[in-house]
């Protein structure tokens, strides 16, 4: 059977023979072989039919006019419609009219384009939308110019439907149907874009669909745009993801601290603001962990739909789940810090009222964290590490309020982190360094040890005292490998004193973290200290606070009773600011007691112009003093007090019969060549500034 090119030119017949089909030069067919060309003109409009026809996919033919001149039983299904019926309808009539699709096919009829793919709406006689995709061909003539377009039409609303659902699903949480962290940090990139980059509002959340699935979906011009694969960080139950770490709530209280000044939070002309609340509820693992992380997974459904339906509402609102217990309220274009710090009281107020969950009457409060700034100068990050932040400072400051963000407060937080990395790698430069202080005896005035306090040079913040890093290296546990360095240091250095002055014995104090007692065998490490240095263990001293004497288990005791066993002195450090539990003073290995300063303040002479509370307090503080240090001697212990700043306090001490002191007026912290000095001499006056 012969057969017909694509060019119009010959075409072999079953026996290989070449067969002339049309005129090389006017395209006209040969008068010898008319019967043969018509009959594969026939066989070829045949199987073109069959295919048209038959095609699962749709399929019309269109004149210049933009008229259906014929279409296939998969169209006229597709729309719900009659093949007759098609005939001669006009395409509009069928397809959804759009400009740009408009303007792109007119270039196709006018012969400018060959093909042209589109995804379109089309008209249901049911008055319901088909989405398609829609294939036009140009067809020429022989000379070129366009005669008819062929459109080949896919049904690709269930597919589209799909594609809805899962979008939703990767922007939605799965258990509270709200929007995710990943919808969540499109619309806040969108509210954080500059003014001369917003080209159109921002990104709009897909409403939650019917029966789970998209309630109407746009069509695109082209290929079509791609589904956000980023999924969802929330997860589908609370699991354990519980922010405020399990701490019980506490009285509900809404406080308002520190804000930016004034001008920081008023709208300043042409300038677009942003606005964060950042919420955890409090309390919410204790309640996962008594009635179960069922009753935890509708608690927070029902927070959720409270938050919904009180605070979704509103142009550029945007409520979001971003993980176990915290959520956030996103405002775009917010107007100042009053209308986030509203915004935020009434987020605590709502969220103070009980909540029926499974017969259960079930209360939580909400801490939350307030950021609202302008657009230009920041962005998402740092937003959002700003908010939690504040939210935990929320916390830190009682937990069921809110907390502005404060920019001071926020620099001193980032100082303590900068601070907090560097420790570690501070003590392998060798940064650290030990002064000490003299502990002087009030009968004789001489010096019998010295405490160590160690001193931070950093290479940018200058000299740091112990308060300033100390309480940084027990949260990160940097104080056992610091604290071990402190200690062989000042061993080494107390022998140096021994060798130099071997009869006046002087004793080093080392201050002990509770740290040390739990994350390492301290016991171990004071002997090595010891060992290596060559220093007797009765010219130790060991100083540790009453908190650290009171944990479970027993082991700082044992701990303790092993060092006092070895010869070490004991001394408990701010005694009568703790516990103070008197009980553990018959049972403890304990040499020494350290009176905290504030009972040493009314020592100082009285208020000037106000005789009668100074004497007083003064008389008070002395009684105090003097009870404390007649129970010491009579368990056998010493006394030692802290912060003396005045000869008249010194004498007032040494008349309470309390036995050694230190502080300012002795000598100041200083290099271990102050205390040579002092040992050098017969009395520690002389190394008074």
């Amino acid at each position: 059977m012969n057969g017909i090119t694509t060019d119009g030119a010959t075409a072999p017949d079953t026996t290989g023979s070449p067969l002339m089909t049309a005129c090389p030069t006017c395209s006209a067919p040969p008068a010898d072989g008319t019967d043969q060309l018509l009959d594969a003109l026939r066989a070829s409009e045949s199987r073109f039919r069959a295919a048209f026809a038959d095609a699962g996919i749709g399929m019309a033919l269109i004149d210049s006019t933009d008229r259906v001149i014929e279409a296939n039983p998969a169209l006229a299904a597709m729309i719900g419609r009659e093949v007759s019926e098609l005939v001669r309808t006009h395409i509009h009539d069928i397809i959804e009219a759009e400009d740009t699709p408009r303007r792109l096919y007119r270039e196709l009829v006018r012969g400018e384009r060959d093909r042209l793919r589109m995804e379109k709406r089309l008209k249901h006689r049911e008055g319901r939308t088909v989405l398609s995709k829609v294939t036009l061909s140009l067809i020429r003539d022989g000379a070129g110019r366009p005669m008819y377009t062929l459109a080949m039409v896919e049904d690709i609303t269930e597919q589209r439907r799909l594609w809805d659902r899962l979008k939703y699903q990767a922007l939605h949480d799965p258990l509270t149907r709200l929007p995710n962290r990943a919808l969540f940090f499109e619309r806040l990139d969108a509210a954080c874009l500059r003014a001369d980059e917003h080209a159109g509002p921002a990104v709009q959340t897909l409403r939650r669909p019917a029966n789970g699935t998209g309630a109407g979906t746009g069509v695109s011009t082209g290929t079509g745009s791609g589904i956000n694969t980023g999924s969802s960080a929330g997860t589908g139950t609370n699991g354990r993801a519980d922010g405020n770490g399990g701490r019980p709530a506490t009285t509900v209280r809404a406080t308002t601290v520190r804000a930016t000044t004034p001008a920081a939070g008023e709208r300043q002309p042409n300038g677009r603001r942003v606005g964060l609340c950042y919420l955890d509820l409090d309390g919410f693992a204790a309640i996962n962990e008594t009635l179960g992380h069922h009753i935890g997974d509708q608690l927070l459904v029902a927070v959720a739909a409270r938050l919904e339906i009180g605070f979704a509402r509103g142009e550029g609102r945007l409520v979001a789940r971003l993980g176990g217990d915290e959520f956030a309220v996103l405002v775009a274009d917010s107007e100042g810090n009053e209308q986030l710090t509203a915004l935020a009281g009434r987020l605590v107020a709502a969220l103070q009222k009980p909540f029926e969950v499974a017969g259960h009457q079930l209360v939580v409060t909400a801490s939350v964290g307030v950021v609202e700034r302008p657009v230009e100068g920041t962005t998402p990050t740092d937003l959002v590490k700003d908010a939690d932040s504040t939210l935990y400072w929320s916390k830190a400051d009682g937990r069921a309020r809110w907390t502005l963000y404060d920019p001071d407060r926020g620099a001193h937080q980032l100082t303590r982190q900068l601070l907090t990395t560097a420790l570690r790698p501070a003590l392998e430069r060798g940064e650290f360094s030990v002064e000490y202080q003299p502990l002087v005896g009030l009968a004789d005035g001489v010096v019998h040890g010295a405490e160590a306090l160690v001193r931070w040079r950093h290479p940018r913040y200058g000299t740091l005292s112990p308060d300033r890093f100390i309480p940084l290296a027990e949260e990160s546990g940097a104080i056992v490998p610091l604290g071990k360095w402190v200690l062989e240091e000042s061993c080494r250095q107390a022998r140096r004193w021994l060798m130099e002055f071997p009869d006046t014995e002087t004793f080093v104090s080392v201050n002990l973290a509770a740290r040390q007692i739990w994350d390492s065998d301290v016991v171990a490490d004071v002997a090595q200290a010891l060992e290596s240095s060559g220093l007797p263990a009765r010219l130790l001293q060991l100083e540790i606070t009453e908190s650290a004497l009171l944990g479970p288990g027993g082991r700082p005791l044992q701990a303790l009773q092993a060092l006092a066993d070895m010869g070490v002195r004991i001394a408990i450090d701010d005694f009568g600011t703790g516990y103070s539990n008197l009980a553990y003073l018959s049972r403890l290995p304990v040499h020494v007691l350290k009176l905290d300063g504030t009972f040493i303040e009314g020592f100082r002479d009285p208020v000037p112009g106000r005789p009668g509370q100074g004497s007083r307090r003064t008389e008070a503080d002395e009684q105090i003093v003097r009870a404390m240090v007649q129970l010491a001697h009579a368990l056998g212990l010493t006394v030692t007090a802290e912060g003396i700043e005045s000869a008249a306090q010194a004498e007032r001490l040494r008349l309470t019969g309390c036995d050694t002191a230190q502080g300012w007026y002795f000598a100041r912290p200083g290099e271990a060549a102050l205390v040579a000095d002092i040992l050098r001499g017969t009395r520690a006056g002389e190394a008074r500034p």
